[in-house]
């Protein structure tokens, strides 16, 4: 099959090669998928330049999401040849066929693609545990969600809207605000902009936002127009900096400061991972969220 092989740490993708590789051969409890789509995460760049916390041994096939369909399946497993799954593994998804856990996999909602299903397992469920398991967002909130048009970004977006929030979305570009509205923010700011804490401030009548969602790195600025008792989310730091935040606003404002490990939640939560699922299947099937796929380039 061909793969996208990695022997050794890379510069970035366009270093990335494609490899004829043997075909991998389930393990006890696995299934064999042919794959159709891949999701593609900021985390695989740093995977292959060697930044990431989880370094495979050499040589590795990149890639942790996917969708397809099961060509070999456990006789006494919940999946069948010829059933739509979409799933996710450290690594191996940029190639023809993966070799993953069934336990990994979940059916694909009738109302996505396989296309759409690929990006649904790693950035939904991280949204919605940032919005409901940790901020406890409110129908009626005001939600700012920073890097709205990425890939958690648009899923806080979209569930945000879903759960009867009011979403400003903050990107880096007005050429971003389109994405966003599309999504269902109802209000776009520049964070790269000055004055935009002061935009948040303004849209939200001089209360802030009661819900801050951030992948970014940019708490301390955030903290300007947060609302009494509001809840920041720290989800990560595509910024590339570990922000040192003053402690005295987070007094000063009641401000809850929390940080979202949506990988963590099996080994130290196990039971609400499937009340995610389930909450995130409710709202696919009723199709309130839909993961965005763009045109080819």
């Amino acid at each position: 099959m061909r793969a996208i092989v990695v022997k050794n740490w890379l510069k970035g993708p366009n270093d990335l090669e494609v490899k004829d590789i043997p075909v991998p051969t389930p393990q006890a409890g696995e299934l064999l998928v042919h794959i159709d789509s891949v999701g593609a995460n900021f985390f695989d760049i740093l995977l292959i330049q060697g930044k990431y916390q989880i370094k495979p041994a050499f040589p590795f096939t990149p890639g942790a999401e996917f969708s397809g369909t099961v060509v070999r399946a456990p006789g006494d497993g919940q999946f069948k040849t010829g059933d739509r799954v979409f799933g996710s593994n450290p690594t191996g998804a940029y190639a023809e066929y993966i070799a993953v856990p069934q336990a990994q996999c979940f059916a694909v909602p009738s109302t996505l693609s396989l296309e759409q299903a690929a990006g649904l397992y790693i950035t939904y469920p991280t949204s919605y545990a940032a919005l409901v398991l940790r901020a406890q967002m409110q129908a009626g909130e005001w939600v700012l969600v920073h890097a709205a048009a990425g890939g958690v970004g648009i899923a806080a977006v979209q569930i945000a809207r879903a759960l009867g929030a009011r979403v400003i979305a903050a990107v880096g570009s007005q050429e971003k605000f389109d994405v966003c509205r599309a999504q269902g923010a109802e209000h776009c700011v520049n964070y790269r902009e000055p004055g935009w804490p002061e935009r948040v401030l303004e849209l939200t009548g001089g209360r802030g936002a009661n819900v801050v969602f951030d992948p970014v790195g940019l708490v301390e600025r955030s903290l300007k127009c947060t609302a009494w008792n509001g809840r920041v989310v720290v989800v990560g730091f595509a910024a590339g900096a570990i922000e040192r935040i003053a402690a005295n606003r987070i007094l000063l404002k009641n401000v809850a400061v929390t940080g979202v490990h949506w990988g963590a939640y099996v080994r130290n939560e196990p039971e609400r991972v499937p009340e995610v699922w389930r909450a995130l299947f409710k709202l696919a099937e009723e199709k309130k969220i839909t993961p965005v796929v763009y045109e080819p380039v």
